[in-house]
């Protein structure tokens, strides 16, 4: 941002302020116009009042806005307004997930470096750590996310990055982030989690000890569905490292999108507390009911890592799983069957979706792969909207009826 416009009162005093009021409020600076919404810049570029000035800013040597693939005020603010959340000192947006997952890795990684993933992550992040970026030297082990012995073992002299998802996609495993931070702390390698499920209302990962905390703002930060985009959150001396990544290479969140996920963060308590009660009342419900084998959710007293979930988290979720009778045939037609929950991989939005995790989000996994990671050809996975309960119930009982 430039100097020569001070917003003074204009601004709110945040010293001080609890999350929601951060959620409300954070990263916004107010322009002349005195908006009092945030304002959107849609500008691939930016002029300067003189040559002197545009060299002084491109060299870094006065602070403002040189083009739109790295420094855009829309962006910027999402970015403030996340840092803010997660307790970070600095975050960094991208175009997806995804991308959020890359920038990371290239950027803090180097060719011959090691990295620690935990084994049940989401399909397309295997994916791009074996398709792709070991093609560029990295070297890359999986970990079962529950197993402590198992990482602590699998640390080798060169680890330097770790990437967890706690909980996980989709069975909704967790790993004790503070046991996991203080280990790679005695190894010399960054913890980075992967906070998507949770967001920062459930769970703040950098408070537990992790170096990183990464977000597909897809999902909740959105929570309708209608966008694509990331962050990267953690030191400022990390994020100097991403945004130089971003710089060159280009996975930009577009401003329209910050935007959006800039209004979906003011309501981001609100919907995780109906998402969380919704999933709760579905998965103790599903539990008892015939047909159904074994339902994933941290927040049933069945679930392994029940009470660290209790003591991590703020909440349970709004993603459950469960394995129905009849394998792959019973799933498809469980899932075929209903007629409201939309069948689609998205999660994190106000509608509730079914999928089948083995063919869809997991498909291009080997079946060797899906075996180590539980996804079983039984498996459904729920991303819990805001519907009336009554009515999800209801339509899951149609899946039922069809076992």
């Amino acid at each position: 941002m430039t100097t020569e416009w001070d917003a003074g009162r204009l601004d709110s005093d945040l010293q001080g302020a609890g999350l929601d009021t951060l959620a409300v409020r954070a990263g916004q600076h107010r322009t002349p116009e005195c908006e009092h919404g945030e304002a959107l810049f849609l500008t691939s570029s930016y002029v300067y009042r003189s040559a002197a000035e545009a060299a002084a800013r491109f060299s870094g040597e006065v602070p403002g806005n040189v083009y739109s693939r790295y420094t855009n005020p829309t962006v910027r603010a999402f970015e403030e307004r996340i840092a803010a959340m997660e307790g970070a000192e600095q975050a960094v947006a991208t175009a997806s997930g995804m991308a959020a997952i890359l920038a990371t890795a290239m950027s803090l990684c180097s060719a011959g470096d090691h990295v620690l993933v935990s084994r049940s992550v989401f399909g397309a992040t295997v994916s791009l750590f074996d398709k792709y970026l070991k093609r560029f030297g990295l070297e890359v082990d999986y970990v079962p996310l529950t197993e402590p012995a198992a990482w602590q073992a699998a640390f080798k002299a060169n680890t330097r990055l770790v990437f967890v998802e706690s909980p996980s996609n989709p069975l909704a495993e967790l790993v004790d982030i503070a046991e996991l931070a203080q280990l790679c702390k005695a190894k010399g390698a960054l913890l980075a989690v992967d906070n998507c499920f949770c967001t920062p209302v459930l769970q703040q990962p950098l408070a537990l000890g992790a170096d990183i905390v990464i977000h597909s703002a897809t999902k909740f930060i959105d929570g309708q569905g209608r966008c694509l985009g990331g962050v990267v959150a953690g030191r400022a001396e990390q994020m100097k490292e991403v945004v130089g990544f971003l710089r060159t290479c280009g996975p930009t969140l577009s401003p329209f999108n910050a935007w959006l996920f800039l209004k979906g963060l003011e309501t981001l308590r609100l919907r995780m507390q109906a998402h969380c009660a919704s999933a709760q009342a579905l998965a103790e419900w599903l539990e008892q009911q015939p047909g159904i084998e074994r339902v994933y959710y941290a927040g049933l007293p069945s679930h392994p890592q029940h009470e660290l979930a209790r003591r991590q988290q703020k909440g349970f979720g709004a993603v459950l799983s469960f394995e129905v009778s009849g394998g792959k045939e019973g799933a498809w037609r469980f899932i075929d069957a209903t007629r409201l929950i939309s069948i689609t991989a998205n999660l994190g939005d106000s509608k509730t979706t079914i999928t089948h995790p083995a063919t869809t989000t997991h498909g291009r996994l080997s079946p060797e792969d899906r075996a180590n990671a539980g996804i079983r050809d039984s498996l459904i996975r729920v991303a819990v909207g805001l519907e009336d309960v009554a009515d999800l119930q209801a339509d899951l009982a149609r899946g039922l009826a069809a076992l």
